[in-house]
């Protein structure tokens, strides 16, 4: 074998393991989470929040009392006591048996992550094209690189989505020849910016995605998440066809059970439980029942409601702080609902190149080109405020800011670096969305 690799095994990979790198996130963690940095980084729900005693003792039950067959193989589809209450969670956004919705056509997945695995392997051959906002979720760029698929961004502004810009991305790669697959979307409470897609603009998504022949994979991890009255209805709650609907338990109960789903056309399902049970034969018997359970048994509605009001007030400590300390120039998001807050620096700021910065400074965040397939977002970052407490998200931000006012001071000095190598006085590269 030549060259300098430090890895025996490159020339023995398959070609869709070129370029698969680690996500900005999962980098993060081994630095995120000591305790003296403050993490602005991941998406963690406050687990604190849930009723541990009474959860740990319901957990406790199902293996001994249960243990005979929550312990046991189950079927691909997942169990229908499950998919049941999975139908009764939905019927709260609107997605309910008057458009279509039915234990029959649910699929239990290995948390949301799978859910988007699963849709690539049915639809996606190398070389399709994948519509998504610009920023989206990092991991669904993972498993659409996976696929082998091209990501295309459309962009966004603080109503979401821009449908004009659907329509010029899907005209222009039908002029070039590209076979576009399907438009994956956030539209409720975005990961990263934590905007809405408009009423208005929802219903005008969906036409051109009808008119263009294009599935829509909808992604709402986050919809039942909002601070500030009801969220639009999902995409799927208007229209059954065309339309996949997947979500997970992750952000309202456990993510550490590692259960979600999809509502997919019925003609699709037993594809989709063959394919689920080619990864994993069956999904895990013990958490479906433990989710099954603790919505049978416990007041999750009233949950929902206390995780609400927790990260309510931590989102309006985030912006509190971001209002008092930021540096002139900064911006970012009014989020409705999540758990983010996506910010622009202000010019000449480069959110990658300063995280090692940050980190010496005992502060943590998402460089924004984490959640771009093509590089962009240099000038953006991610900021979490579902975990930390508000004294200690301002405390982070305080820290953040020191160092976004030394990189200013510093660029003031010494001008911008370019790509080529060179130096210039003031100016910067083009930032990245401004979605504020």
């Amino acid at each position: 074998m030549t060259g300098t690799t430090l890895d025996d095994y490159t020339d023995r990979y398959a070609r869709r393991v070129r370029g698969m790198t680690a996500s900005e996130i999962r980098a993060l963690f081994a630095v995120a989470s000591r305790p003296e940095v403050v993490s602005l980084a991941g998406g963690a729900p406050y687990i604190a929040a849930l009723p541990l005693d009474a959860v740990g003792e319901m957990l406790g039950r199902l293996g001994s009392e249960h243990g005979v067959t929550t312990l046991q193989y189950g079927i691909g589809q997942g169990t229908l006591e499950l998919r049941e209450r999975i139908c009764e969670v939905m019927a709260l956004s609107g997605i309910d048996a008057s458009c279509g919705a039915s234990p029959d056509d649910v699929v239990v997945t290995v948390g949301g992550q799978q859910a988007l695995d699963l849709v690539s392997r049915l639809f996606l051959d190398p070389g399709d094209v994948v519509l998504a906002e610009g920023p989206t979720y990092v991991g669904a760029l993972g498993v659409f690189q996976a696929a082998q698929a091209q990501v295309v961004h459309v962009p966004m502004d603080d109503e979401g989505l821009v449908p004009e810009a659907l329509e010029v991305a899907i005209a222009d790669l039908a002029r070039a020849g590209r076979r576009v697959k399907f438009l994956y979307t956030i539209p409720t409470y975005q990961n990263p910016t934590g905007v809405t897609l408009s009423e208005e603009r929802r219903e005008r998504v969906l036409d051109i995605c009808e008119r263009a022949g294009l599935l829509v994979v909808e992604d709402d991890p986050y919809g039942q998440l909002g601070f500030e009255g009801e969220a639009p209805a999902p995409l799927r709650a208007r229209r059954r066809d065309g339309v996949f609907y997947l979500s997970t338990f992750s952000k309202t109960f456990a993510p550490g059970l590692r259960v979600g789903w999809i509502l997919a056309p019925h003609a699709v399902r037993d594809k989709l439980v063959i394919a689920s049970e080619a990864q994993i034969l069956c999904p895990s018997g013990y958490a479906q029942a433990a989710v099954a359970t603790y919505l049978s048994t416990m007041p999750w509605r009233q949950q929902l409601k206390v995780y609400r009001e927790v990260y309510r007030e931590r989102r309006d400590a985030m912006l509190s702080a971001l209002e008092d300390l930021m540096p002139e120039g900064t911006t970012w998001t009014n989020p409705a609902g999540g758990l983010f807050v996506w910010t622009n620096l202000p010019d000449g700021l480069d959110a990658k190149a300063m995280m090692p910065r940050a980190i010496a400074a005992r502060v943590a965040y998402v460089p924004g080109t984490g959640f771009y397939a093509d590089g962009s977002g240099t000038g953006n970052m991610r900021l979490n405020f579902s975990f930390p407490s508000p004294e200690r998200i301002r405390e982070g931000v305080r820290r953040l800011a020191g160092v976004m006012e030394q990189d200013i001071a510093m660029r003031k000095v010494f001008g911008t670096v370019t790509p080529s190598g060179r130096r210039r006085q003031g100016g910067a590269d083009a930032p990245g969305p401004d979605l504020a």
